[in-house]
């Protein structure tokens, strides 16, 4: 079965006065109908994967890629006209904060209306009855009253969902999801993730999860890429994250309090120099 989303050998390349960063190094792996988590530190390139997928990456900025197929078909370095058009029907990213997606002098309705008619063609009316139906899809109370509002006048919480709703308005095949809980309270943050995860499951999407939360991947994801300098590690199935084989997985998992193991003071990682280049563990 062809998967959703292939790729293979990703670069991200930045020049710089010291000589090329590069921010993604071989990156590598396939996306089905599943809930895919990548993890890692700050920096690790978890955000600059899933923004080279989407075409996002700008001069001078490099992309380079063995393989990079959406649903077979080459999406690498395709021109920015062409990307517009698989950039929400086929496929769309949550940007991590909605303080700094969402327009705040545009009220909630007309930000998702504006992007589903782009996409769609559709009229005023249809757009705003789609609006009103992904307003209630993530379970927003008073979807009229939210339609009207503006960004600064719903939580973050909210905010989330208002994002949630307006990327998957035009019914995506994939849906990358970049740190779209850190920043909401437990009670919300299990709401979103219901929500992604109901929606996921109806709609035969595949999603990548990227976050910093190794426990929370673990319980909602179906497989995990460990990244660590703009490299996969390792990989392995979520509900085997815990029993992981390599040292930096291991480090990471070791360094979170555990209410059920207190400790008077954390591990701290120790990094090694052979864990930029190594081969990844488990990776197909």
């Amino acid at each position: 079965m062809t998967p959703l989303l292939s790729v293979r050998d990703l670069h991200v390349t930045f020049p710089t006065r010291s000589g090329v960063f590069q921010a993604v190094r071989g990156v590598g792996f396939d996306l089905g109908r599943e809930r895919l988590g990548v993890v890692g530190e700050s920096g690790s390139g978890k955000s600059m994967t899933g923004r080279a997928i989407l075409g996002l990456v700008r001069p001078p900025g490099q992309v380079t890629a063995d393989r990079m197929e959406l649903d077979g078909e080459s999406i690498l370095n395709l021109p920015e006209a062409r990307m517009r058009r698989l950039r929400g029907p086929r496929i769309s990213m949550v940007m991590q904060d909605p303080k700094f997606s969402l327009n705040p002098v545009m009220t909630v309705g007309r930000q998702i209306m504006e992007g589903y008619r782009l996409h769609t063609g559709v009229n005023r009316a249809a757009a705003r009855d789609k609006a009103l139906e992904m307003l209630a899809a993530v379970q927003i109370r008073d979807p009229e009253r939210v339609f009207d509002a503006y960004p600064h006048e719903v939580s973050g919480g909210m905010g989330q969902r208002i994002m949630i709703a307006m990327m998957l308005a035009p019914d995506p095949e994939i849906l990358i999801a970049d740190e779209p809980t850190s920043a909401l309270d437990v009670s919300v943050r299990n709401e979103v993730l219901r929500i992604m995860d109901r929606l996921v499951r109806e709609r035969g999407m595949g999603l990548i999860f990227i976050s910093h939360d190794l426990n929370l991947v673990a319980q909602f994801c179906d497989r995990v890429l460990i990244m660590y300098a703009g490299r996969v590690v390792e990989e392995l199935p979520a509900n085997e994250l815990h029993a992981a084989k390599h040292p930096y997985t291991q480090g990471l998992l070791n360094s979170l309090p555990r209410l059920d193991h207190p400790v008077e003071r954390l591990t701290v990682l120790q990094r090694q120099e052979s864990w930029r280049d190594a081969p990844s563990m488990g990776a197909s």
